[in-house]
């Protein structure tokens, strides 16, 4: 009986340092594998950033650079068809103001873009179509309905953005425009509700029940930098011409009458 006893009690010692190993090792892996793996967040931002004189170029940096020169070529044309057909001051107040703020950051957008080597876009993508479309077509208050709305939820998601950028980029270049976009697009945030017409409980439940965003390929990496080429001049939609570029405020400037 304690032979049995004693093979026993080894047997079951055995099983007990046994377990604890296996538990140790599965704890060990997890930490090992991901200190070795490919494809971590860090990983995917050193693939896909590239060096500047200005500092590291992300891809999200290039990206917010393109949604930047996006905003204008859209926004700009909707500005001022607001002066043109809306009903109220406010609504034609906040269409000036889309003019200005975006004919600023349009002429600040070329020229990072040219420092940096990127290419910009010429045209608004599908969607700002789409919209410049749904305006076209509304007239009245539904046109000022449809203006403060499409356009306040617009410049809602590009706030996130834009504060993302702000946070985390490296490159000088890019923490200027951000600065930059982040006044302008408060600015607009705050005219477009002045109109009375944005409906905030449809902002709401859109941010509730939004889906993550579709993953968009980045412009290409920058070229030389060493002697960039001047920016290319806005080539106008068809039916939506841009104001000419503005030279950005100088705020030191005041008025002595």
């Amino acid at each position: 009986m304690r032979s049995i006893n004693r093979t026993g009690l080894v047997s079951g010692t055995g099983l007990i340092i046994t377990a604890l190993l296996a538990t140790l090792v599965a704890l060990a892996f997890p930490i090992w594998s991901y200190a070795d793996r490919a494809g971590t967040g860090l990983d995917t931002l050193n693939a896909q950033t590239v060096p500047t004189r200005f500092g590291p170029l992300s891809a999200l940096d290039r990206e917010f650079v393109t949604k930047v020169r996006l905003a204008g070529l859209w926004e700009l044309p909707a500005g001022q068809q607001a002066q043109e057909r809306g009903t109220t001051q406010a609504v034609r107040t906040a269409g000036e103001h889309l003019i200005e703020g975006h004919t600023f950051l349009d002429s600040r957008v070329r020229s990072v873009a040219a420092r940096l080597g990127l290419e910009l876009p010429n045209q608004p993508n599908p969607q700002q179509q789409e919209w410049l479309t749904t305006l076209s077509a509304a007239h009245g208050t539904e046109y000022d309905r449809d203006f403060a709305n499409i356009l306040r939820k617009a410049h809602g998601k590009v706030f996130s953005v834009v504060a993302q950028v702000r946070a985390n980029t490296r490159n000088s270049l890019v923490r200027d425009l951000a600065d930059d976009a982040n006044t302008t697009v408060l600015d607009h945030i705050k005219v477009l509700e002045a109109t009375g017409y944005v409906d905030f409980d449809a902002l709401a439940e859109d941010a509730a029940t939004a889906s993550p965003p579709p993953l968009t390929v980045s412009p290409a990496p920058p070229g030389p930098t060493q002697s960039p080429q001047s920016p290319v001049p806005v080539t106008p939609s068809p039916g939506y011409p841009l104001p000419p570029a503005a030279a950005r405020p100088n705020p030191t400037s005041t008025s002595t009458s």
